[in-house]
């Protein structure tokens, strides 16, 4: 009996660091920048129901000590986010950058050729600050252009492979196709979609808070 003490009190003893390393894996407090346009900024919501407010809400429910700052603005494109990344960067120090920007960019037109190389910008000026990246895939209608959807679709998995970075697939995954998921506008997802742009994120974000 007492042989069985002493193993049970031994195995007890062995599994406490790997019990004080999980709990301690998400101990130090980080900073997350949301870089994003409408779809961020709850365009047409009420205030503290999009996406980025149920974000900080998770992160309380799991105990991950996370300091959220939104920088999205309804309507900004990459070039917005180019021109206003470095003074984020110098302000917030943040460990995380998400992204969320390139929609937009398709709506007015721009050379995917610009999307692309505005995207590297964000993601160098991110990576020369010490921070992790969280690129956001988007997609556009084919009604757009087939060929230029097409390709438009395939700047984010592509800067993502280049750059090393976690990406999100498609972050209007399993609401694109719903018009129940939609404002009046049929564009900005409705407050009922929110929980689901957050899923689509969480998988990819969790990781990079450890």
């Amino acid at each position: 009996m007492q042989g069985r003490s002493w193993r049970r009190l031994l195995a007890a003893l062995l599994a406490m660091p790997l019990l004080m390393l999980a709990a301690s894996a998400y101990s130090a407090p980080k900073t997350l920048l949301v870089l994003g346009d409408s779809l961020s900024a709850e365009y047409g919501l009420t205030r503290g129901s999009g996406w980025v407010a149920l974000l900080d809400k998770r992160l309380q429910q799991e105990k991950i000590v996370t300091a959220i700052v939104n920088a999205s603005i309804s309507g900004e494109t990459t070039i917005g986010g180019k021109t206003r990344l470095p003074a984020l960067l110098s302000k917030h120090a943040p460990d995380i950058v998400i992204i969320e920007l390139g929609a937009n960019d398709a709506l007015r037109g721009l050379q995917l050729s610009a999307t692309q190389s505005n995207l590297q910008a964000l993601i160098d000026m991110s990576k020369q600050a010490k921070a992790k990246v969280l690129l956001v895939g988007m997609q556009i209608p084919p009604n757009y252009g087939a060929d230029y959807a097409g390709k438009f679709a395939q700047l984010f998995p592509a800067a993502a492979r280049q750059n090393k970075t976690a990406l999100v697939p498609f972050f209007m995954k399993d609401i694109a196709d719903k018009p129940a998921m939609f404002q009046a506008d049929r564009m900005h997802p409705n407050e009922q979609a929110q929980s689901n742009l957050l899923d689509n994120v969480w998988p990819y974000l969790k990781p990079l808070l450890k």
